[in-house]
């Protein structure tokens, strides 16, 4: 049996997917196998040695120690994709907001509530000073196509916008499913330099974190709307705030409000609602369950973002999973264990991410605690485990 511990309210539709004769779920177990969890921060938590795994039901991570987790051999998933579309209609939503004054309309249509027949001559009288440009016709900046990104982008051209898009580490999967009418810059200033909108969909990094500041807004054009439905800590709250004051930046719409920006005149702080649907959470909740569950019970990684992904279809009487630092012979040094205990490998796989691997055999033989003893006691192993 299995202990999988809830740090946060996980969708009944994920959890159902755990059998229960396999695995027991609840907010309060002890020395857990693994970990599900959305908001919860666990940098402070203390990981109990059996921990195999956490799955965050989202994408973001920065809740998650990872390198303390990748030191103990802890598998660190997320779910990308799962929200995409939440976000999409979300970062839409907000595109329309930052041209229409959609919001600022709403809040002064308020303040007549009290004014009986006169409502429709007010309306009539005090709608112009929330003019709006259409968004047809303009140009949206997209930086980042990724899942999201992707589909923000290819909406935006359906709805008549002229759409750039910026991303250095384009996969493969991405650019099949980006629209050909959308153009790929090369560079990142052509975003800055062309764009009406921009809107940003690109992890927080140390690379990432400030990347919308008072240099990179010098470099857009006077009047831009900008749009930030990934990760607060990607725009320079001083800078945007100045921007906008100045007139420099129209509008500044975010899901990631702080003190500063409450009440900033021409900026809409959304309360982090972007995966804030029923749909999304369920998507979150199933990748999640099923990312962790295929990891305890066969060894196999998808999605995870410490260590490599791994599949291989099981084969043989046994299967010997190693995590493991990503140093010169180390799997030389793991085949050389199994083979000086006569143990046959049927298949076998390796992969490595950054500074960490790992390696998975299939055995034609059984294996036993001994054989794990021996490979842990290896330089650079944190982990080995046998499933059968």
């Amino acid at each position: 049996m299995y202990n999988i511990k809830l740090m946060n309210k996980i969708s009944s539709d994920g959890l159902n997917r755990l059998p229960s004769d396999t695995f027991t779920c609840g907010a309060d177990v002890t020395s857990p196998d693994a970990i599900l969890v959305r908001s919860a921060d666990l940098h402070n938590e203390e990981f109990n040695p059996e921990l195999l795994c956490i799955a965050r039901a989202g994408a973001g991570v920065n809740n998650i120690p990872l390198d303390r987790a990748a030191e103990a051999g802890i598998v660190v998933f997320n779910t990308p994709g799962a929200n995409a579309n939440a976000v999409k209609e979300l970062v839409l939503t907000g595109l329309f907001l930052a041209s229409r004054k959609i919001f600022e309309g709403i809040e002064w249509a308020k303040t007549l509530k009290d004014s009986g027949d006169e409502v429709g001559k007010l309306v009539e009288k005090g709608k112009s000073q929330f003019v709006g440009p259409e968004i047809q016709g303009k140009t949206l900046g997209v930086i980042g196509l990724g899942a999201i990104g992707v589909l923000v982008a290819n909406a935006a051209e359906k709805l008549g916008m002229n759409v750039l898009g910026y991303d250095p580490y384009l996969s493969v999967e991405a650019a099949w499913s980006v629209s050909r009418n959308i153009r790929h810059c090369t560079d990142i200033n052509e975003i800055y330099e062309k764009s009406d909108y921009i809107t940003i969909h690109v992890p927080a990094t140390p690379e990432t974190t400030g990347m919308i500041n008072a240099k990179t807004i010098s470099v857009m054009k006077d009047g831009v709307r900008i749009l930030n439905f990934a990760r607060g800590t990607l725009v320079n709250t001083d800078d945007i705030i100045k921007e906008l004051a100045s007139g420099k930046v129209a509008k500044y719409v975010t899901d990631f409000p702080d003190a500063a920006l409450i009440g900033t005149e021409n900026v809409i702080a959304l309360p982090h609602l972007g995966a804030s649907t029923p749909e999304s959470e369920e998507n979150c909740a199933i990748m999640a369950v099923d990312e962790l569950k295929k990891y305890i019970l066969s060894g196999n990684i998808k999605n995870s973002v410490n260590f490599p992904s791994v599949t291989m279809p099981m084969s043989g009487v046994c299967r010997v999973c190693v995590l493991h630092k990503n140093v010169p012979n180390t799997v030389n040094s793991i085949t050389s264990v199994v083979s000086d205990a006569g143990l046959n490998i049927a298949n076998m796989q390796n992969a490595s991410k950054r500074d960490w691997a790992y390696t998975v055999l299939d055995l034609d033989n059984d294996a036993d605690n001994s054989l794990l003893d021996k490979i842990s006691a290896l330089d650079n192993i944190v982990r080995a485990r046998i499933i059968k």
